[in-house]
């Protein structure tokens, strides 16, 4: 079989076993004596071993199959959950995730994890003789009377085979209650098997396995030289398999078909009819079940079909603007009707797709509370996170790019922020520190929300150590506000850690955070209270493909500003610009805002002649505001944003272009370059 075309769905299924893998060993460290986690656990690895072993990757599933046994000792009481053990199964997993992105990268999948099985084989053998498959098998080892019953030929065969040195084994297995294809896993099973030795029988017949007339429950008789463990260890590496047992059959326990019959009382007669009609009845029911039940509401989608779409879609909204253009000149009721019609039509159509893209935050979240768990642990402090509203969704682009800030945001919290235990019981606080991150919809924007109750941020230490690194001068330090204090911890190269450490105190990752989020067209604040602790909050766009933006005329040239970025528009007289440090400045609603003229700023060829009155855009960006200078405002509209190629990437304050409905181009302007 060709296993290529199933790689990808193994990577993705691989990565969701892994990510549950974690998810329930950090529930299990809360809950030690909870065996409903560790079955979870259980089931994931389990699922993770047989398709390691189906596609070939047998360190991937010779690694499982080590954490499988420790966690099977855990789930049949041999093993206490100690976090000694937890630690060496958290490694285990980190070498499988290498292992699978490994995969993902293209690589082979092996790995030096030589360590991680040597720990985990001591776990398994210094509590334990061995696993609870193994004690099953040597608790079934004695010869005991066979399960199914043989004709006489086949007696004839066993027994012969036995001399020769050939071992009989009656192996029973149990399919999970969720098995979807059940004969799919029978043939697994029976090919698995017939690599190493010769199946007599099995009951239910096979014509009945492949028609998948049984409940879960079958059972196979096999001639091998292979020994018991071996076999149950092949039979349990199919996917979907909940239970393997294994009875050797020697010579004289034979149940024949003569003896049968002939213990078959009247009664045991009846009783068996009355178990094959109720069999009958369910199997009816069953089929009636299967028939009502809805097929399934979802399908995987490869994301680059999604972006063509979204390709597409753009450039229908394109058309549809210069539709719009086309029905106003010609001033037609039919066409202005059927433009009209268009127009909710592909609105409908854009919402729908937009939400295609959408993927819930947690995609991202969830990597979280292992890391803070391994920090807390590096750092010897006591640290809880809680997560609300992962199930907000972001579109795919600005959940691809959000992961790494947040990353270095929750490792400064728990640098930076959260003081070890003593030092929070001297203050009166708890001992364990809690780190929230939170994300919710607030009209076209999500908000991530990141705090934590540590010691806060140290506004004098900050601005101090600004001053001496030249970010700010002395003067400009006395008309800062506390936000814009706090805030100069996102400069680049700032840091205010005593000492350097693998965690932080370099200087670098504030500033990437900062540049990351504004460049898709977010922005960050930060609160903040000594003593009580932080607050730092992330405003993003929903989307960055389809904006809304405000178009606007600097002479001969049309230019957009995102509404995101826009507080109002206004028209102020010639006589209200006032002069302040060598720049032009308004005083509008009490405030000082300093005027940017756009013809200026991209050097627009001007015409000579000043007016009596300027239309101004005020944006912002984060505390810090300015007026756009443009000529007249033309008005709102959603656009397609394009980027400009590898040539003009570097174009000061323009973040892309887009194409209007009369054909002309217009740059977007980047509000955050102009603000500094």
């Amino acid at each position: 079989m060709e296993m290529s075309q199933y790689l990808e769905i193994f990577i993705e299924e691989s990565k969701e076993n892994l990510q549950a893998c974690n998810e329930q060993l950090l529930a299990l460290e809360k809950h030690p004596n909870d065996l409903s986690i560790v079955n979870e656990i259980f089931r994931a690895a389990h699922t993770l071993k047989g398709m390691a072993a189906t596609m070939g990757y047998d360190d991937l599933a010779n690694l499982t199959h080590k954490m499988e046994n420790v966690l099977d000792g855990i789930r049949n009481g041999v093993l206490a959950v100690t976090p000694g053990i937890l630690d060496v199964v958290f490694q285990a997993v980190d070498d499988l995730e290498a292992m699978v992105f490994s995969i993902a990268d293209g690589g082979d999948g092996k790995r030096d994890v030589s360590d991680v099985v040597r720990l985990l084989q001591q776990i398994e053998s210094g509590d334990a003789p061995g696993t609870a498959a193994e004690q099953e098998v040597a608790a079934t080892a004695t010869a005991l009377p066979s399960r199914l019953t043989y004709e006489a030929y086949e007696q004839t065969v066993i027994e012969e085979a036995i001399e020769q040195g050939f071992k009989c084994f009656e192996i029973s297995v149990s399919l999970r209650e969720d098995c979807l294809l059940k004969a799919a896993r029978v043939y697994m099973v029976f090919e698995l098997l017939e690599k190493d030795g010769e199946v007599i029988k099995s009951d239910p017949p096979v014509d009945q396995l492949e028609e998948e007339r049984f409940d879960r429950d079958f059972t196979v008789s096999i001639l091998t030289m292979e020994s018991a463990e071996s076999m149950a260890g092949k039979v349990e590496s199919v996917s979907e398999i909940d239970r393997v047992s294994i009875s050797p059959i020697e010579t004289g326990t034979f149940r024949s078909s003569e003896d049968t019959f002939t213990e078959s009382s009247p009664e045991k007669i009846q009783h068996e009819i009355v178990e094959e009609s109720t069999l009958r009845l369910k199997e009816e029911n069953a089929e009636n079940v299967k028939k009502a039940a809805p097929s399934s509401k979802t399908i995987r989608v490869n994301i680059d079909r999604l972006d063509i779409l979204m390709n597409l879609f753009e450039e229908l909204v394109i058309d549809r603007g210069r539709l719009e253009e086309i029905s106003k000149q010609f001033d037609n009721p039919e066409l202005n009707e059927t433009v009209e019609r268009m127009t909710r039509i592909s609105g409908d159509l854009q919402s729908i797709i937009l939400n295609m893209r959408m993927v819930p935050v947690e995609t991202v979240f969830n990597r979280f509370p292992r890391m803070v768990r391994q920090l807390a642990k590096d750092l010897d402090k006591q640290i809880e996170l809680e997560i609300e509203g992962a199930e907000t969704e972001l579109d795919r682009t600005v959940i691809d790019e959000i992961g790494d800030p947040l990353v270095h945001l929750i490792r400064n919290a728990i640098d930076h922020g959260i003081e070890t235990p003593e030092v929070r019981t001297k203050h009166g606080k708890e001992p364990f520190g809690t780190v929230k991150l939170k994300a919710y919809h607030s009209g076209n924007h999500v908000f991530i929300e990141l705090e934590d109750d540590g010691a806060g941020i140290n506004k004098e230490k900050v601005l101090q150590k600004a001053i001496d690194k030249g970010i700010v001068s002395s003067d400009q330090a006395l008309t800062l506000s506390d936000r814009q204090i706090y805030e100069l911890i996102l400069s680049s190269g700032f840091s205010t850690a005593e000492k350097l450490s693998d965690i932080s105190g370099r200087g670098v990752g504030l500033d990437v955070v900062r540049s990351t989020i504004e460049s898709l067209g977010g922005s960050i604040t930060i609160d903040s209270t000594v003593g009580e602790g932080s607050r730092f909050s992330i405003q993003l766009p929903l989307t960055l493909s389809i904006i809304a933006v405000m178009l606007v005329d600097v002479k001969s040239e049309k230019y957009a500003i995102p509404l995101s970025s826009i507080i109002e528009t206004a028209i102020i007289k010639k006589e209200d610009v006032l002069h302040a440090h060598n720049q032009k400045v308004i005083d509008f609603r009490g405030k000082v805002v300093p005027l940017l003229f756009l013809e200026e700023v991209f050097e627009v060829p001007s015409e000579g002649d000043e007016a009596d009155q300027y239309s101004i855009v005020l944006v912002r960006k984060g505390e810090k505001t300015a007026a756009l200078v443009v000529d007249s405002f033309i008005g709102q509209q959603e656009v397609v944003l394009k980027s400009l190629g590898h040539y003009l990437n570097d174009i000061f304050a323009i973040s892309g272009a887009t194409i209007l409905g009369d054909g002309q181009v217009a740059l977007i302007i980047d509000c955050n370059a102009l603000i500094h």
